[in-house]
């Protein structure tokens, strides 16, 4: 212990003014020593004296501390009962001063702790409420963390549902075990206080020779280790683990502490907050990411298909409505050469985005073969060459009608590949089905298909196509009666203009009774 510390802890100047005052106001000679056991007693006051030894004929009086250690009164050549008198109650002052100098000292020190912990509670209040990602934000609060609490290697361990296991977020301090770590595995200390939800104050040789977890780790053999669960309490519901921080090794020595682990607790509780509203918000915007994707998709498919705008609304009308977002029923219109008019319709075996592929490429093989060729048969020929791989490897088919109205001859010549909503609605409302020739396309690789001839009365009879989405919505008492009832209504209203009749069909209300798990398609041709 150096002179200048041991004056400085043991004669505070509050204790020296004391001191100084008697010996002004009583004129006597007192001194304050330090005592020791193996060496001469060190003289604490005045502090200008020489060292020596108090006097034989001295007054020596004990100062006990709430230090522990006691001093010596040294009141030299007292005079009479005054001096002695006064220096008693010095020796009385002088204990009771020094009984609230500890205090103090104690308090100042409770309160510069306290200090630091709120002033780190603060830091990180901030750092969580600022644009950093999690991983610096996480990198920058285990720093603090492991400063203010003077530990010597930190980390923090975030649990990852996907895999159920926990990931490394953050370390501080020597290079330790990177991770992941399975939230069952019985040697991880950071795997024990997530599964119990409860924090640890142990030591790295309980934690297996080769330090954190066992993982190999720089720790050394003895140290003190902190780990405390982060978890998150939600307004309503339990509270739930959703990570784990770990403190290793004190810089300055010693075990954490009780109060260490409640301020890392404090600490890990706000932690806690920012990773479950992290994870709201990636989900949030991975929710609106695919939001806009599928808006994207539905509108790109949408432009796949014939604007019915560019045809007169009274003759020609169509639409689709998909069970999701996007799907497998379509339609397509051909201006053909001699005043010919083709129109094809298709539904694909499923729904969603795998029906989707499909359907774009049953358009774009339709729009490249009927160009090509006149007869509906050849054309659906075609089609089945292009789409028999996919079909194949998707495991999916495809009903499919195309026709071709010929007003001049009188006629509409048509192939169908499995088909069966496909309808002639005649100008005095008799109904005819336009039945299927083939089977699906993709049932037989290869298949050669038909074609039929129907005699078509221009300007009179309609042509009526669907898809089963469309019929069975309404599931009444059978899917025969369903599509009856559709059939029935397109019949009575095949006066009025196609487009109205296609909102009338989409209007049809099951009652409750169906369900919307497919997509729903209709035309209505009268030309």
């Amino acid at each position: 212990m150096t002179p200048e510390r041991t004056t400085r802890e043991l004669v505070p100047e509050s204790v020296s003014q004391v001191i100084e005052e008697f010996r002004r106001s009583f004129q006597l000679d007192l001194h304050l020593w330090l005592p020791r056991e193996a060496d001469s007693s060190f003289h604490l006051f005045p502090v200008e004296e020489i060292e020596g030894e108090p006097s034989p004929d001295s007054l020596l009086l004990a100062v006990p501390t709430r230090a522990g250690v006691e001093l010596t009164l040294e009141l030299r050549c007292p005079k009479g009962g005054t001096d002695v008198t006064a220096a008693g109650v010095l020796r009385a002052t002088l204990e009771q001063l020094y009984e609230c100098v500890e205090e103090i000292r104690f308090f100042t020190y409770e309160v510069s702790e306290r200090y630091e912990e709120i002033n780190l509670l603060y830091s990180i209040a901030e750092t969580l409420g600022s644009l950093l990602s999690l991983k610096d934000a996480a990198k920058l609060i285990l720093t603090e963390v492991c400063d203010v609490m003077g530990a010597g290697r930190g980390s923090l361990w975030v649990y990852q549902p996907e895999d159920d296991h926990l990931k490394l977020i953050a370390s501080v301090g020597d290079r330790g075990l990177l991770g992941p770590i399975g939230i069952g595995d019985a040697t991880a200390v950071t795997s024990q206080v997530f599964r119990e939800g409860r924090a640890l104050i142990l030591t790295t040789d309980h934690m297996g020779a080769n330090g954190e977890d066992g993982s190999g780790s720089s720790a050394t053999i003895g140290d003190s280790v902190l780990s405390v669960p982060i978890r998150f309490t939600p307004p309503t519901g339990q509270p739930r683990t959703v990570g784990v921080i770990n403190l290793i090794g004190r810089r300055r020595g010693g075990r954490f502490t009780a109060s260490d682990q409640k301020l890392l607790s404090a600490i890990a509780s706000q932690v806690g907050s920012a990773l479950e509203n992290n994870r709201l918000m990636r989900e949030s915007v991975e929710r609106e990411r695919v939001t806009r994707e599928m808006e994207l998709a539905h509108d790109l498919q949408m432009k796949l298909l014939p604007a019915v705008g560019s045809f007169d609304p009274e003759r020609v009308a169509a639409r689709v409505q998909p069970a999701e977002v996007v799907g497998g029923d379509f339609y397509h219109f051909f201006q053909l050469p001699g005043g010919r008019f083709g129109v094809m319709i298709g539904d694909v075996s499923s729904h969603g985005f795998p029906a989707a592929l499909i359907m774009a490429l049953a358009l774009s093989a339709a729009t490249i073969y009927a160009s090509q060729h006149e007869a509906p048969e050849a054309v659906l020929s075609e089609m089945g060459e292009a789409l028999r791989d996919e079909l194949e490897s998707t495991e999916m088919y495809l009903t499919l009608f195309y026709g071709v109205l010929d007003p001049e001859r009188g006629e509409l010549v048509y192939a169908n590949a499995g088909h069966p909503h496909a309808f002639m609605i005649r100008g005095d409302g008799s109904k005819e089905r336009l039945e299927a020739l083939n089977l699906p396309m993709g049932i037989v690789p290869g298949d050669e298909y038909e074609a039929a001839r129907v005699p078509w009365t221009p300007g009179t009879d309609l042509l009526f196509l669907f898809t089963d989405g469309l019929s069975d919505t309404l599931l009444a008492t059978s899917r025969m009666a369903a599509e009856q009832r559709v059939v029935r209504m397109a019949s009575r209203l095949r006066h009025q203009r196609a487009d109205e009749i296609v909102d009338a069909l989409f209007a049809l209300d099951g009652g409750g009774e169906g369900t919307d798990g497919d997509d729903r398609t209709a035309i209505v041709l009268r030309l």
